[in-house]
């Protein structure tokens, strides 16, 4: 069981922990960073209850649209309420690399819980392809949701559009990895490049965060 809770553990906590020390001005308080992680992981509870809802229920039968909207819609929704509660309103958040710290926060925790359950089910053998996959498709869904927070908070004008692109762009690439997940006859042909897509997207969003942030704080 222990060997399962730190393999569960280490990937999340790991990319959080770099994610958390590319914030070169001013590093968030802990107490706000473990807050947003731990409400991330508390999510494993709702989505898991709505999904088992949808499942018996029947509300969507086919197999991939169930896919793509209880992971790739209902998480995104979920973390982003999340991020737009506890971190988005805080007055901690006055920088625009805050949104990739407490973004990846959310996603992450989200992502531990869920990888924890998945080794208790399946077995420890499973972590490597866990953290190879899953954990940090969150982490980089994390990352897309909090710049597009960041846009909303420190750009003038068009803060509502901002706030929609936060959510739909998290759910639309959510999505896509599910769909690819789901088609492993070409899994090696898809979801490696699409992997590294997101890998180079993703770090080009955090460069441009900490170029942003640079300049916030030259501004002062």
């Amino acid at each position: 069981m222990l060997a399962i809770i730190l393999a569960g553990i280490a990937p999340g906590l790991a990319l959080l922990s770099y994610f958390y020390l590319r914030d070169k001005y001013e590093p968030e308080p802990l107490s706000l960073v473990i807050r947003t992680f731990l409400y991330g992981a508390l999510l494993i509870f709702p989505i898991s209850f709505f999904e088992y809802v949808i499942e018996t229920e029947n509300l969507i039968t086919a197999k991939t649209d169930t896919v793509l909207f209880s992971s790739g819609i209902l998480e995104e929704v979920l973390k982003w309420l999340v991020l737009y509660f506890i971190a988005y309103r805080n007055a901690e958040f006055d920088e625009p690399f805050d949104g990739i710290v407490y973004g990846t926060s959310v996603a992450l925790g989200f992502a531990t819980a869920e990888n924890i359950v998945y080794l208790m089910t399946n077995g420890v053998e499973i972590a490597l392809n866990r953290a190879l996959l899953p954990v940090p498709s969150h982490a980089l869904f994390g990352v897309m949701m909090g710049f597009y927070m960041s846009k909303a908070k420190f750009t003038k004008g068009k803060k509502l559009f901002w706030i929609f692109i936060s959510l739909m762009v998290p759910s639309v690439l959510h999505g896509v990895f599910n769909y690819l997940l789901l088609n492993e006859d070409s899994w090696v042909m898809t979801m490696i490049p699409f992997m590294i897509f997101l890998w180079l997207l993703g770090m080009k969003k955090v460069r441009r965060a900490e170029f942003l942030s640079m300049n916030h704080f030259n501004k002062q």
